[in-house]
């Protein structure tokens, strides 16, 4: 149903970041153009777009959720953030949602983004 998704950035240099966090997921940056950086594994799913002078409120309700493999790529993603100047939102572990329960950990960029790596029990 979705094809990507972008979200403002105050720097590409957040794109280290990026690299750091998206990996475990099995993203890769793909693009890089001057106002742009693309991620996803065969075309860009996730865009950054520069916005000077971007920070996200807190409260907004910002919130982007991305599918993991597994409960130790939620891990990774996780400490991946913290390690490369994120902020913990959520440490990795069980949730329950309206249809299932899952495993996710949320983070906030160093912009203020918010990002959820989340994996669903297969059956």
């Amino acid at each position: 149903m979705i094809d990507h998704v972008s979200i403002p950035v105050s720097t590409l240099a957040l794109g280290g970041f990026y690299d750091a966090v998206l990996r475990p997921l099995g993203l890769a940056r793909l693009v890089e153009r001057p106002r742009q950086l693309g991620y996803g594994k065969r075309y860009p799913e996730l865009w950054l777009n520069l916005r000077e002078g971007h920070a996200a409120p807190a409260g907004t309700g910002h919130h982007l959720c991305l599918r993991a493999p597994d409960e130790a790529a939620v891990r990774a993603f996780h400490a991946a953030a913290l390690a490369a100047g994120g902020r913990d939102d959520g440490a990795p572990g069980p949730r329950a949602a309206a249809m299932t329960g899952y495993y996710a950990a949320f983070i906030l960029d160093p912009d203020g983004n918010r990002l959820e790596a989340a994996t669903f029990p297969r059956g």
